[in-house]
């Protein structure tokens, strides 16, 4: 197993090597090796739901969280998803070489830029195998290098994961070495990562709010950081009953332990009555908590079925990733839009409302990479968007926002096309 920089760096070295000639590989080859791994994800099943058993049995008994079991947990039917996803990206159009902006200038030179990748993406992420197979699929069609550091939790599952997608690129007759894989789950490692500059172009972190944040303040290379979601739904006073409960519902509970999940309900004071008894009993039903203002509480607290405890400070601006959300009753659309200014991440945010007015005032007033009219915010997701996955999601404004697909794995040169033209 990789134990020492000097080996770290060769890695690194070989994935740069390998991303100049990935760079230059046809979009056919590329499909074709992510063909190969769409295939394989179902092909050795077995193996790899054996890999994940033991790395899932360990997490248990260390006592890992049931946020971080779910998301280390590997099934058939999320190798399945995995592959369909794979082979979506495989379907999508190839971003390198593409010609934008052209423009002829009044002396005659055509001016545009041409899509490029970056070079070599280092992720670092926490107990998410299907995180080594999103990322390596859209660093191969996005003609990028890739270095990979999974957390020890799930060492043996993105083992036997990374080897499939090199073996699959090499039989397409691609550079396998365009994916590295780093063994070792020494933590100085990943502090090494964080100081290749030269060598490592970019850096995307997977993981929890600390993890995240450690990686941003010490990296001295260039960092995409994200995926940290207090999302709030607020459910307007024209909204469709019906929709406000379903959609609140499956913002929480369709899988409470990711980014993209409901933290906070916000409600507007005149229908609070009508719907939070809806919400609460459907809520209770699903085994969700909800810590209440005391609005909500005096509302909910009569409410047979409903899981209603005072909400603290602490409870407002706090991403659960559990069966447990904040619930606050507002005044209106202005006192909604100033708790999310005040307690959201920038991640996803949701309206529910049947007046057009209200609901462009939120999409152009909320600052978050996504927002919602009348939808869940579980959609906030590369594979939903069309992406075919995503590499993470950003909550920067530099240089990608949101959910990160091939295009955002791409920068560009500028290409200026001339008759033998000088400057006067």
């Amino acid at each position: 197993m990789t134990t020492t920089t000097k080996e770290l760096r060769d890695q690194v070295l070989a994935a740069r090597a390998a991303s100049r000639e990935l760079a230059r590989t046809s979009t056919a080859v590329k499909d074709q090796a992510l063909a190969n791994i769409a295939k394989e994800l179902t092909a050795r099943e077995k193996e790899l739901v054996e890999a994940n058993r033991l790395d899932y049995e360990e997490g248990k008994s260390t006592g890992l969280s049931e946020t971080l079991l779910d998301r280390l947990l590997l099934t058939p039917d999320r190798l399945r998803e995995l592959s369909r996803d794979v082979l979506s990206i495989a379907g999508l159009p190839d971003p390198v070489g593409e010609t934008f902006d052209m423009r002829t200038m009044p002396n005659g030179l055509q001016i545009g830029k041409r899509r490029v990748p970056l070079g070599v993406i280092g992720a670092v992420y926490e107990s998410r195998p299907n995180v080594t197979i999103d990322i390596s699929a859209l660093c191969l069609k996005s003609g990028n290098g890739v270095v990979l550091r999974g957390g020890k939790e799930a060492i043996r599952s993105n083992l036997a994961l990374a080897r499939l997608v090199q073996e699959a690129i090499d039989r397409a007759g691609g550079p396998a070495n365009a994916v590295q894989f780093v063994e070792s789950t020494d933590r100085a490692l990943v502090e090494e990562m964080l100081h290749m500059r030269g060598l490592i172009d970019l850096l995307i972190p997977r993981g929890g709010d600390e993890f995240i944040r450690y990686v941003a303040e010490t990296a001295t290379i260039p960092v995409v950081t994200g995926g940290v979601g207090v999302c709030h739904t607020y459910v307007d006073l024209t909204a469709d009953m019906d929709n406000a409960v379903a959609i609140a519902y499956n913002a929480k509970v369709q899988r409470p332990s990711v980014c993209n999940a409901l933290d906070t309900l916000l409600v507007h004071s005149e229908i609070a009555t009508r719907y939070l008894p809806q919400i609460g009993r459907a809520w209770g039903e699903a085994g969700v908590e909800m810590r209440c203002d005391e609005r909500a509480y005096e509302i909910l607290q009569e409410v047979t079925g409903a899981r209603v405890v005072r909400a603290k400070d602490s409870d407002w601006g706090k991403e659960f990733l559990s069966l447990v959300a904040s619930v606050r009753v507002v005044d209106g659309i202005q006192e909604a839009m100033s708790h999310i200014e005040t307690h959201g991440s920038g991640h996803s945010e949701a309206i529910i409302t049947e007046d057009y007015s209200l609901a462009n005032t939120f999409l152009e007033q909320v600052d978050a990479a996504a927002v919602f009219v009348n939808a869940s915010t579980r959609f906030t997701d590369g594979g939903q968007f069309g992406l075919g996955a995503e590499v993470g999601i950003s909550t920067q404004k530099m240089h990608a926002r949101g959910p990160m697909g091939l295009k955002e794995l791409t920068s560009y040169k500028w290409i200026i096309l001339g008759k033998g033209h000088i400057r006067p």
